[in-house]
């Protein structure tokens, strides 16, 4: 066989295995009309999420890594962070929370509710706060959506008391999930950047 047959023999084998790469599954159109996007998420039960943190109420504020399982409606939370915060762990299943401190101990419910708002500065909003990381209202209570058209996703929301910004999306899987999030309510502000999805 000549050279030149072998160079092109080599060339249709390269070309039929690239051809038979398999692709990532393809993120959702941006075109899938939100009324039937919005209802998807929330049913969302099961989820994972890394990132970190930045918290300021009442003057003070502090930075801390974050990790965050949701299975059914049991939601696990860890804050890695200075300033007592360190190695938290919150635990909250319906009415029920739990946290175990820096230091091992292990306080629930009314004495959770008191030691949170203490550590943080503020009642944190575990039961919606679900919804709002998916970039979603939460279900059970009234909410204004500001919506980015072209894209059909939230850019803004209303709810509770709270003012939800969405700056930024990453693909999840084949959903489309914030990445940027800032939460705000009175003297409180709250930015989420979430680095690992995981559905």
């Amino acid at each position: 066989m000549r050279p030149s047959a072998l160079w092109v023999g080599a060339l249709l084998t390269l070309a039929t295995l690239a051809g038979c790469r398999t692709l990532p599954p393809a993120p959702p159109a941006a075109s899938t009309p939100w009324v039937e996007r919005r209802p998807q998420l929330q049913a969302l039960a099961h989820f994972q999420l890394k990132g970190r943190v930045a918290l300021s109420a009442a003057g003070s504020g502090f930075n801390a890594n974050l990790r965050w399982t949701q299975d059914s409606a049991r939601s696990q939370i860890a804050l890695e962070g200075p300033l007592g915060v360190g190695g938290m762990q919150i635990i909250a299943d319906g009415t029920d929370l739990d946290i175990v401190t820096p230091h091992g101990d292990r306080i629930s419910n009314e004495a959770a509710h008191a030691e949170l708002t203490a550590r943080l500065g503020f009642d944190v909003p575990i039961a919606s706060l679900r919804y709002w990381v998916l970039g979603v209202p939460d279900p059970t209570q009234p909410a204004e959506e500001s919506l980015d058209p072209a894209q059909q996703r939230l850019a803004g929301l209303t709810q509770d008391g709270w003012r939800i910004a969405y700056s930024d999306y990453t693909s999840a899987g084949r959903q489309i999930l914030p990445s940027h999030l800032t939460l705000e309510r009175e003297a409180v502000r709250v930015r989420l950047l979430v680095e690992d999805w995981r559905l």
